[in-house]
């Protein structure tokens, strides 16, 4: 079979799960679906790093909206224990995290929201994370720790009102990120990740119009390859068969330890994962000779550095800037905008409220109860990395991750695949287009610290 021919039933496939394209709700109705309206940018890079919230990255930035501060310009917050005892936040004495805590449960990240309050931080450790300390989730990290992301972020654009997409974790984040949706999810538990939104996913929405994506990641082929062999749901299955049992009884830290790149949110499946998944020394290389696809979601190890408890955070900064040097100094910068930003807030306290969201669709909380898909999750660090990126410009639009795909559907006239993208904002405050690019010589960032 041609590679030609692959394309064709791909796409066919694709379009089945698609949204309905009503002319009305594409960016620019009187344009055919698929019209490239943004032609100034030709790559969109996507590098979704892992659990951490803006104060406990850039609360001491000196930028956009970081912790309330004294006179003196001392930090000055706190969250109470169950017994009241007031925790300050404070900065971590270590770059190393520890295991499991704090935790970014549906459970526990609605006990952090608190009502609106953002006072549960302390209590959730309490309550959610055996033996975890509760001055953890109040801490902080400074630039002394992160001098790679502090150079980035005061000169390319940070957005801080960038929410994640839910009061949840990781698997309900990222599946925002593709679709628009957590299709009703509500925790990291692989045993409920089989199913398939009703609009499909971005990849689907990418697929049909013949725009090509890829998704680098950090993991060998050959057990992902071997997995999606062994049955219709592609890897699922294959994960299923090996060791079921065990997998079914792990709890949704250990088994998120399963995820091995953004798309694996939903069933791919082998014919997508041959022809759109590759490496990050790939990515480097597709870089480097002005190759990248029109969308690239870039992935870290969710193992090793992806910067989740209990990562050492320098080691997911090291392989940040990798990718982010590579984009910026490629043979097609001049065309490329990356968005760096993380999938939820991790337990880490932040002290802005996630204000009300569009609930995307019909699909309730698979865990029943009070809460519904109507509420943004708390605020993470975002950058716009773009030679026509605004310098000194940080962003207060509030979006979530949909403002991902937002932009994608601007720059190809797509529509939107649930209610979320369709109100999301675009990113594109972030960037000047009229004006000669402020960084059309890319800038010499900070580097990341050795690890120790």
């Amino acid at each position: 079979m041609s590679m030609g021919m692959v394309a064709r039933i791909e796409a066919a496939l694709a379009a089945r799960r698609a949204p309905d394209d009503d002319p009305s709700s594409r960016p620019f109705p009187g344009r055919p679906a698929g019209t490239d309206c943004l032609p100034e940018v030709r790559h969109i890079v996507v590098l979704m790093m892992e659990n951490h919230s803006f104060d406990n990255y850039f609360g001491v930035l000196g930028r956009g909206d970081g912790f309330p501060t004294d006179e003196s310009g001392a930090v000055r917050v706190s969250n109470p224990t169950s017994g009241g005892v007031a925790v300050p936040a404070a900065h971590l004495p270590s770059t190393v995290q520890p295991v499991g805590s704090p935790t970014q449960s549906w459970e526990a990240t609605h006990l952090q929201w608190d009502g609106g309050t953002n006072t549960g931080f302390a209590r959730a450790v309490e309550v959610c994370t055996r033996g975890g300390e509760p001055a953890t989730a109040m801490g902080y990290w400074t630039e002394a720790d992160l001098p790679f992301y502090y150079g980035l972020a005061r000169t390319f654009p940070v957005a801080d009102r960038w929410f994640s997409s839910c009061l949840g974790p990781t698997f309900p984040n990222r599946r925002f990120l593709l679709s628009g949706t957590a299709n009703g999810l509500t925790s990291d538990t692989l045993s409920k990740i089989i199913d398939y939104p009703a609009n499909g996913t971005i990849f689907d929405l990418l697929t049909s119009h013949r725009i090509p994506w890829t998704n680098y990641h950090s993991v060998s082929h050959a057990g992902p390859i071997m997995g999606r062999l062994a049955g219709v749901h592609g890897h699922r299955a294959g994960r299923y068969l090996r060791g079921l049992p065990g997998r079914i009884r792990a709890d949704p830290g250990e088994a998120k330890s399963f995820l091995q790149f953004s798309g694996d949110a939903y069933p791919l499946g082998l014919l997508r994962y041959l022809a759109h998944l590759r490496s990050v020394d790939r990515f480097c290389a597709d870089a480097a000779q002005g190759a990248l696809p029109a969308v690239s979601i870039v992935d870290p190890d969710f193992r090793a550095n992806s910067e989740e408890n209990p990562q050492d955070i320098r080691a997911g900064q090291d392989f940040a800037a990798r990718v982010i040097n590579a984009a910026m100094h490629g043979a097609d910068w001049m065309g490329t905008l990356l968005v760096w930003c993380y999938d939820e807030h991790g337990g880490y306290y932040d002290h802005v409220p996630p204000p009300a969201a569009p609930e995307p669709d019909g699909k309730e909380p698979d865990v029943g109860g009070p809460w519904r898909f109507d509420r943004y999750g708390f605020r993470v660090p975002a950058v716009v990395v773009s030679p026509y990126a605004r310098p000194d410009y940080v962003s207060h639009v509030e979006r979530d991750h949909t403002s991902v795909l937002k932009l994608i559907e601007r720059k190809w006239n797509l529509p939107p695949m649930t209610a979320r993208d369709a109100a999301a904002d675009d990113l594109l405050d972030m960037v000047d287009f009229s004006a000669p690019p402020a960084f059309a010589r890319p800038p010499e960032l900070p580097r990341p610290t050795a690890q120790r």
